[in-house]
């Protein structure tokens, strides 16, 4: 008797529970996206180089964001852009004073928190590798918008922005004339896979 009232229990508990919505994936939009890090050199210039070969695994829960999960990979070589007619300072970064490519030839991600009050701000904690590394990195995040792609997707915009001292990834190269605290900027349109 007491097993049929646990399933029974059970049963009705199945069919009266709400139904939580699962994550749903999305992939960038890179045609609007822009991943940028800035920093300030010699007290004269504000400098800035973009990640721009990257790809990634976004599962996004947007009623739940503890349930979202993200896992970014950065690729460096033929992957950054400071500008026009700047190979030479490419050529710096990749080298051992900073990224060391041919080492560590990716940068990668992986979110480990999200919290937010309102499910359109809040901060999302991760680990972030490079230079054969890992520490953790929180941004603040901001969600833009929502709409549709040409095709009827979902897609959302979000901005997110945060700092980190490159000398804790061993790259603190010319520190303190180049600045260690590095600025981050992201800002990107994701759009639902269906």
């Amino acid at each position: 008797m007491t097993r049929f009232l646990l399933s029974a229990a059970a049963a009705m508990t199945a069919f009266t529970a709400p139904t939580l919505a699962a994550p749903v994936e999305y992939e960038f939009d890179k045609s609007h996206t822009v991943v940028r890090a800035s920093w300030l050199h010699q007290g004269m210039s504000t400098m800035s180089l973009e990640l721009i070969n990257y790809d990634g695994t976004l599962m996004l829960d947007l009623e739940d964001p503890s349930n979202s999960a993200i896992d970014v990979t950065f690729t460096l070589a033929d992957g950054m852009w400071a500008g026009a007619n700047q190979d030479r300072f490419i050529g710096h970064l990749s080298s051992g004073d900073f990224f060391e490519v041919e080492v560590n030839p990716t940068v990668h991600f992986v979110a480990t928190g999200f919290d937010s009050e309102d499910n359109q701000t809040g901060t999302m904690t991760g680990e972030l590798t490079m230079n054969g590394q890992t520490h953790p990195v929180s941004l603040d995040v901001v969600m833009n918008g929502s709409g549709e792609t040409r095709d009827g997707r979902t897609k959302h915009g979000f901005t997110a922005t945060g700092s980190l001292m490159r000398s804790t990834w061993d790259m603190g190269f010319a520190v303190p004339y180049i600045s260690d605290e590095i600025e981050i900027f992201i800002s990107t349109e994701l759009e639902a896979t269906e």
